[in-house]
Order: C-alpha cells, then structure tokens, then sequence
C-alpha cells in the first residue's frame, strides 16, 4: 500500500493558510460525505480537517473573478526576483528571476533534485525565500488573501489526499471547498475524472489506487474549481504515454480558456508544449524563455545540415550573410549556424553549386530538447553563460 502524507500535510499542500475546522463537524462532514449512499461506515468516521470557506454560492469563487486576458502589460501571474533558497547550508535555488506571464503555460523543467519544486513552494508559500523576493497574483505568497487562494490550484507532488474516502469523494470534498452545490459539484465531479481516466474508479477508494491513478486523482482535484492560477508539480510522473499526452492537451486547453498553468516536470521534450520554459539544473536557471529563443541561446541560432562530395573546406559558407559559425565534423559534413535556417539554406546551395561541389542533402535540423538542455547545462559548467559564447553541443560532432 502506498504511503500518504499526514492530513495536516494535505491542507498545507493544497489549501495553506485558510481556517480549518474538524471533519467530524456536522457541517464539514455533511459536506465532504455528500455523494455517499447509505451513510458512512463505522470504521470510517475518524477525524479528519476541513477548510472553512463560509457560505457561498453555487459557483465557485474563481468563477466570480475576472481572468486577466494576455495583455502585454498586464502583470505577472507570479514571479520570483534574485531569489535564493538554501537548507541547512544546502543551495537548492542560487539567484533565480523568472517571471509567469499571465495567460501562458510554464513549464519549469530539469532533472530530478533540480529545484523545480522549491521555486514552486515558494509561489505557494509553502516555502519562503533566504533571500530575494516572490509575488503570487499581486500579493506575497505568506500573506495571500483568502480570496486569492481561491484563485490557485495546486497538485503537489506527493499524494496528500485522503486515502480512506474514495475517487469521487475526495473530488466532491475539494470542490464542496469553493462553496460549489451539490448538483454543480456532482456535475465537475463527473467532468474532472472523466477527464484524467478515472471515472471507471469513482468508487475505489483512493488508498487502493495504484501511482498513476493517485497522481491523475490529484489533478482532478486541482481542476475541480476551474483555478486562474494552476500549479501542477510532476503530473505526468508515473502514467502512461497516452494519458501523459491526455493530460498536456487538457493543460493547454486551460490556458486557451485564459488560466495560468506553471507545472514542472523531468520530462524536457515537454518544453514543445510550452509557451514559456525555465531550464533549472543544479538550482541555477540556465535558460528562460520561448522553445525557439532557447534553441538560439544554446547553439547560437539554427542549425543547417550540409553534407557533400569531396573534400571542399567550405569556408566559402562562412562569408554568406546571416552565418554565424561553420563547423567540419568529417570531410563532406557541415554543420552551418546560423540566423534564419530558411533564408540561409538557398544560399548555402548556392555557394556549393558556385564552388563546382555536388551536393548530397542540405537541410535544417531542429535538435532535440534533450540536446538543447545539454548544450545548456556545458555552457553553464564551463562558465560561458556570462559572456556569451556557444558551447559546442556534442550534437554537433556526430558523423
């Protein structure tokens, strides 16, 4: 049986902050034991923690506030400014200012032990900065007001829900949270595990789950309140190739509604998916920005494959305009850097036809971001990220 969290740990995880009250309460119960048939067996009244949010109506909260449409100078959804986090003399986060454009997916990618869930913590407020500063929807994540929690969804990484109730009423229970009725909480409920592949398991209870399953019933939970501000730790850790693409397609559809998603992951090819990406190895931010940019800034611009009859030096290439660099891997292989791989590539054939060369192929390659992190974590260990210069990715000495 897989291990949970204790339940003081599950209303820091997903609800920090907001006053709490016991389970065993006639209210809270009623509330999170709702679509129970037949009442609640003996052995499964323990006390358990509830929030109280108070009365509200059958919408939830979020819905009753505007989403900030992606205006250019509308504020950060979150942000981070020189920040450093350390524990016990450890750094786990060295220096690090991104900040999450609102309306964007962000994905902050590295490997595990990077950082990722520290930065996010700290947006949370989970965690509090050593030094420098974090802003979570305008406001200092320690002192988020209630009304702005209700705002966030957050699926942290370990499984913090409550192992004893089953799929769908630890669903019904989160959204019975944001004061939903019990019709509307019937009806997301329904909507959100049907969404993650759970609706077959509403009845098992979340303790009998297997990984995946408890890490998609998670997800549901912090969908459940359509959030402005989603915060997604690791969600496609752990499940299959087809639901991992099920959840990425669900997490762009919400940010084509408007919401904001920051979810981490080790997976780099899943920057494709993403607006704006954090590469962080080592707590260092190597990189942030737009798939595209990253590809520049690690290789110096696009890549041109050339490859050729003979032995030709092909320095001529190096004079075209909008070339930045030429590499010889072997005679008759180029690898040409530079500005705009389209409009460079008909002058590189050009230039070889002109040389009196036969050209066997020329075409553009677009690295891998497995390749891109790589070219990324070389240059900052060799210290070339202050000045400029591109690492020679290993990429490009492949015959």
């Amino acid at each position: 049986m897989a291990r949970h969290a204790p339940l003081q740990q599950v209303q820091d995880s997903f609800l920090p902050g907001i006053p709490q009250r016991p389970y065993g309460s006639s209210r809270a119960r009623s509330v999170a034991l709702s679509s129970r048939r037949g009442g609640v067996p003996p052995d499964r009244t323990a006390p358990h923690t509830a929030w109280d949010l108070g009365p509200v109506g059958g919408m939830t909260r979020a819905e009753h506030l505007p989403v900030e449409t992606r205006k250019a100078d509308a504020p950060p959804a979150a942000r981070m400014d020189r920040v450093t986090k350390d524990f016990n003399g450890v750094r786990a986060l060295a220096d690090v200012t991104f900040a999450v454009r609102r309306g964007a997916l962000v994905g902050v990618i590295g490997p595990s032990g990077a950082g990722k869930t520290t930065a996010i913590s700290l947006f949370t407020g989970n965690l509090v900065p050593t030094k420098g500063t974090v802003q979570t929807l305008g406001e200092e994540p320690l002192r988020l007001r209630r009304r702005t929690r209700e705002r966030i969804g957050l699926m942290p990484q370990q499984f913090t829900l409550y192992p004893e109730l089953t799929t769908a009423e630890n669903v019904d229970f989160f959204a019975s949270l944001f004061g939903m009725l019990a019709g509307r909480r019937r009806r997301r409920t329904r909507e959100t595990l049907q969404l993650v592949d759970l609706w077959e398991a509403r009845d098992r209870r979340a303790a009998k789950l297997s990984g995946g399953m408890q890490r998609r019933l998670q997800l549901a939970c912090a969908l459940v309140h359509q959030p402005e501000l989603l915060i997604l730790d690791e969600p496609t850790a752990g499940i299959d190739p087809l639901l991992r693409r099920s959840v990425w397609q669900e997490l762009i559809r919400q940010r084509e509604q408007g919401h904001t998603v920051v979810v981490t992951t080790q997976y780099v090819v899943d920057a494709e998916h993403c607006d704006l990406v954090a590469l962080i190895a080592n707590g260092r931010l190597l990189a942030f920005g737009p798939p595209g940019e990253l590809r520049h800034m690690a290789l110096g611009g696009d890549l041109v494959q050339v490859e050729i009859e003979g032995s030709w030096d092909g320095l001529d290439l190096e004079k075209l305009p909008g070339v930045r660099q030429l590499h010889r891997i072997v005679p008759g292989r180029f690898w040409v850097i530079a500005d705009n791989a389209g409009q460079v590539t008909p002058e590189v054939v050009a230039a070889v036809s002109a040389a009196g060369v036969e050209m066997i192929s020329v075409r553009e390659y677009r690295p891998s971001f497995d390749e891109i992190f790589a070219a990324l974590v070389h240059r900052d260990r060799d210290g070339d990220a202050a000045s400029g210069a591109v690492a020679p990715a290993a990429f490009l000495m492949r015959s």
